[in-house]
């Protein structure tokens, strides 16, 4: 049987199935008499749970990363809510009932409150409460906190699976996740591609699927369910040849990332957080040219101090030892939402109020941020990237505000080292007048992504738009050309931070272009490293 889905990490799995996930618990309405003891029991169970979470999120930061295990910190957080708590409270000692259907009931209508809610970040809280939910309420019937998959090596189906299932499994044991629901942007979708394994969502597979073999082709975005000996034997092929490649890879660590006519090309990669740069380490990356520091915001209910950034940027620093880390400066807004930067509701917020846009309007946030910046660059080798510009009055402002916080430091005696200033080029606006923001910056880092969103006009978020989304427009790489030519004339260097710079398909073309610069995720490094050395580009 051949059933189609959506490839959120390339590769093939084959393997037999095993439907795992939580289901549906069925919670009975009981009465009691004693209140203030089912009060107590539900305390203790919520306590329980967080106990569990507290273990989950150190698993998932030695394993995924501090950007990934930050949603049990959430989730700990979300039982302590004082609506969410007292809404279970008041529904056992008012209406006598047991605390399982009080908890079930609770995480039923806070759901559905969540999924209401027209912010796609909150909306995404539902699934989130649910699964704190059904926590409790596992705990309550006395449930076990391990989740077994026996000896084998499985491809996991589910039909959808919750961050604390998915870390909660031994991944030794999984060869590839299969979900009926989901995002490309979901947790299991960023987890299954840190861990490096072919996954797909929306596949309609049949109920009766245990047990039985399967093939998982991410590349084609094809799950084969009872495969032929002869699709067998062709699939195991391929995985055999991915094995292969994988392990020629390997020899390509310490290998300098230039093309057969002595072209050299920086290569660095994308991290999200701290807990990335093992994975930037591993794979042989000559720097970091994409450091999301909205992640820092995204994973506290309150602004990050200056100490709190201070040591997040010096820790990468110190850990890449002199190599070069580009930091963007906070890009909040359109589809990266913070509660308590208390955002209005926008129609069209990747358009909107985000990014450079905030930073320039609320100085206060960036001062903090730029002084933890230029703090950090004493002990390494930082630059600083402004996001979304659209004109140099922006890039100038920008400016003024880090020579007020040098000045600063300076005046405080506090030392801070030499840091290069870049902006993102991601806007028509910016590849139109780059001749002109060249004489203002030291480097331009192209932001693919929007860059293809603002000029195709065309919602990247948007699923029935994917068939025209095309990166490869020549629209945007006769830009591409254009910024670097402009950049190069000024003495800028030019790099691609967006998804299009990991696209093997046109690293030659880049490095004909005259790009001096790809940033790409970690995993992704040495493939395109074997692109370069293969190429003929001078």
């Amino acid at each position: 049987m051949k059933l189609e889905g959506k490839s959120v990490f390339s590769g093939i799995a084959i393997g037999k199935c095993k439907i795992f996930g939580k289901k549906d618990q069925v919670v009975k309405r009981s009465k009691v008499t004693d209140t203030d003891l089912e009060i107590k029991r539900f305390t203790q169970a919520k306590e329980q749970a967080k106990s569990q979470l507290a273990a989950l999120y150190e698993k998932a930061l030695k394993e995924v990363g501090e950007a990934n295990a930050a949603i049990f910190e959430v989730h700990q957080m979300m039982l302590d809510d004082l609506d969410y708590v007292e809404s279970i409270t008041n529904m056992i000692s008012s209406q006598g009932i047991n605390a399982e259907y009080a908890v079930a009931t609770t995480g039923d209508n806070f759901a559905e409150m969540f999924a209401a809610m027209d912010d796609d970040y909150m909306r995404e809280r539902a699934a989130d409460v649910k699964d704190i939910s059904n926590r409790v309420i596992h705990i309550l019937q006395g449930g076990s906190e391990q989740a077994g998959l026996g000896d084998q090596l499985v491809i996991i189906l589910a039909d959808d699976l919750a961050p604390s299932e998915t870390v909660q499994l031994d991944k030794s044991k999984v060869l590839s996740f299969v979900t009926r629901h989901g995002s490309t942007n979901s947790h299991t979708a960023i987890l299954a591609r840190t861990m490096n394994i072919p996954a797909l969502i929306g596949v309609d597979y049949p109920e009766d699927a245990e047990g039985h073999m399967a093939v998982v082709d991410g590349r084609n975005s094809v799950f084969l369910l009872d495969p032929t000996e002869e699709e067998l034997t062709k699939y195991e092929a391929l995985r055999q040849e991915e094995v292969e490649k994988a392990r020629l890879l390997q020899e390509l660590k310490g290998k300098e990332n230039v093309t057969k006519a002595g072209r050299k090309i920086a290569l660095y990669a994308n991290i999200g957080g701290v807990g990335d740069v093992a994975s930037v380490l591993a794979n042989d990356a000559g720097g970091i040219g994409l450091f999301r520091s909205e992640f820092l915001y995204l994973e506290t209910e309150d602004y990050p101090s200056e100490e709190q950034q201070f040591k997040a940027y010096r820790t990468v620093a110190e850990n890449m030892a002199g190599k070069k880390v580009i930091i963007r400066t906070l890009d909040i807004g359109a589809d990266k939402q913070v509660d308590y930067f208390g955002l209005e509701h926008e129609e069209n917020p990747a358009m909107g109020y985000r990014a450079i846009r905030i930073c320039l309007d609320r100085k206060e946030i960036f001062k903090t941020q730029l002084r933890a910046i230029y703090r950090a660059s004493y002990y390494g080798n930082i630059s600083i990237m402004f996001p979304m510009i659209i004109s140099v009055d922006e890039v100038k402002a920008a400016k003024e505000m880090c020579a007020t916080v040098q000045e600063e430091l300076k005046s405080g005696g506090i030392p801070y080292g030499k840091v290069e200033l870049g902006i993102m080029i991601e806007t028509p606006a910016a590849v139109m007048i780059s001749d002109l923001l060249a004489k203002e910056v030291d480097f331009f880092s192209v932001g693919t992504n929007d860059l293809t969103q603002y000029t195709l006009a065309i919602d990247r978020q948007n699923p029935k738009l994917d068939n025209i989304y095309d990166a490869h427009h020549p629209a945007i790489l006769r830009m591409l050309q254009m910024i670097i030519d402009n950049g190069h004339k000024e003495g800028c260097w030019v790099g691609i931070c967006g998804e299009l710079g990991a696209d093997v398909t046109l690293t030659d073309t880049f490095i004909k272009m005259g790009v001096d610069e790809l940033s790409v995720s970690p995993s992704m490094i040495l493939k395109v490293r074997e692109q370069i050395r293969n190429s003929d580009a001078k």
